[in-house]
């Protein structure tokens, strides 16, 4: 029997080639555009280098202080003396990143201007993320007790500034008329590993704000780094307390700083402050976007299915009257929506990696290289068959009710 649906509906997609056509193009371009946002989606939540520890790792990026009867609000990255003199003394914390936003600096080459971004780092930067050095080292902390000119630099900008030199270890690299010693070359960040990615790396005590500010406020983010994954709560109630201490600068009444876990790091940016890390929020909005995206082109099938369906009337109306059951009839719709739905799913898949094969041959983000998320692609695959089971069960259900003469009329 199901192999004789199996040729019917061959035969019908066929027949009916621009309703196949706008069919298999909606649940195909569906799936590319889902596989699509999912696979960058997934590029900038899941982890990535060097990033890799985001399991056991806290983020602060953010400290806000408020004068809650004048309404007046100050926000700003965190100052180093806040993370050396406050946050350093948590107990729960091996080990902590530190590092500025990324700045930038002009060189010559070949008397053509490149602009080189560069951003600050203390020596655990290089213990809690872990980059691929492809010559050379990190800088210690000895260089930065010493504040030395000394410099990392990513593999990209060895390229551009060194042309074909092999080994540029022990070279200087010259940006806004300052020159650094190149003391390793590592592989590349992706932009979507937001914070770390950088043309330069230079030890944070070179830098020109002044280390004797006692300011909270300044230019740095940090990663906590807990012995494990299971320190991690121990780590944020700890971090919590110790906010309640810090000094709050005078006409202030209050101060708010969040170390976060990765994925509320970034849902606050999105959608949230300094007192609601918006999880629920964002999840939800996502989720709401997905449905909304799948359920459009479902309601579209149903449209297109309930004119197929009808301009077969006749068919129809043949069938039951050689003895055809509405079970029988509605099994066989179900089954040919279904077979479009795996075809379109198929060519869906191939448009993905053709698209994300494009993408990352167009470097859209410098460095960012997109992969199909095989969990994604399965559960949106499913996704993709449950609408399409829908959208064929409604036509199905509203064709088994014909009347058998009004069928064999028209």
């Amino acid at each position: 029997m199901l192999k004789n649906y199996f040729k019917i509906a061959l035969a019908v997609l066929k027949r009916r080639k621009f309703f196949t056509f706008i069919s298999l193009f909606g649940i195909s371009f569906t799936l590319t555009i889902l596989m699509v946002v999912t696979a960058l989606a997934d590029k900038m939540i899941s982890p990535d280098y060097p990033d890799y520890k985001r399991e056991r790792s806290l983020y602060i990026e953010r400290i806000e202080i408020k004068n809650s009867k004048e309404g007046w609000m100050n926000s700003s990255n965190v100052s180093v003396y806040f993370l050396e003199h406050y946050v350093a003394t948590l107990k729960n914390l091996q080990k902590m990143a530190i590092t500025s936003g990324s700045k930038s600096s002009n060189a010559y080459v070949n008397n053509k201007k490149l602009v080189i971004g560069y951003q600050y780092t203390n020596a655990d930067y290089w213990n809690v993320l872990e980059y691929k050095f492809l010559e050379g080292k990190a800088f210690s902390q000895k260089e930065i007790d010493n504040a030395e000119l000394v410099a990392v630099i990513s593999k990209e900008t060895k390229e551009a500034y060194f042309g074909d030199e092999k080994f540029v270890v022990g070279k200087f690299i010259s940006a806004d008329n300052i020159n650094y010693r190149v003391i390793g070359v590592v592989e590349n960040v992706s932009e979507t590993v937001r914070n770390f990615n950088g043309d330069m790396y230079l030890p944070y005590s070179i830098a020109k704000e002044n280390r004797n500010n006692t300011d909270v406020m300044g230019a740095y983010n940090a990663v906590l780094l807990a012995k494990s994954k299971a320190d991690i709560p121990k780590l944020e109630k700890e971090f919590k307390q110790m906010i309640k201490k810090v000094p709050i600068p005078k006409d202030f009444d209050k101060l708010y700083c969040n170390a976060d876990p990765f994925f509320t790091s970034v849902s606050r940016r999105i959608g949230g402050d300094s007192t609601n890390g918006a999880v629920a929020k964002v999840i939800i909005l996502a989720g709401g976007f997905i449905l909304l995206f799948l359920l459009l082109p479902t309601i579209n099938l149903v449209n297109i299915n309930i004119t197929r369906i009808m301009e077969r009337s006749s068919e129809i109306g043949v069938r039951k009257a050689f003895g055809a059951s509405s079970k029988t009839l509605v099994y066989q719709f179900i089954v040919e929506n279904m077979i479009l739905t795996f075809l379109g799913g198929f060519i869906g898949i191939i448009l993905s990696l053709i698209v994300i094969a494009l993408i990352n041959e167009s470097d859209f983000l410098s460095n960012m290289r997109l992969t199909m998320n095989f969990a994604v692609l399965f559960y949106s695959f499913l996704a993709c068959v449950f609408f399409g089971l829908i959208s064929g069960v409604y036509p199905a259900w509203r064709m088994s009710k014909l009347n058998v003469v009004k069928a064999l009329k028209a």
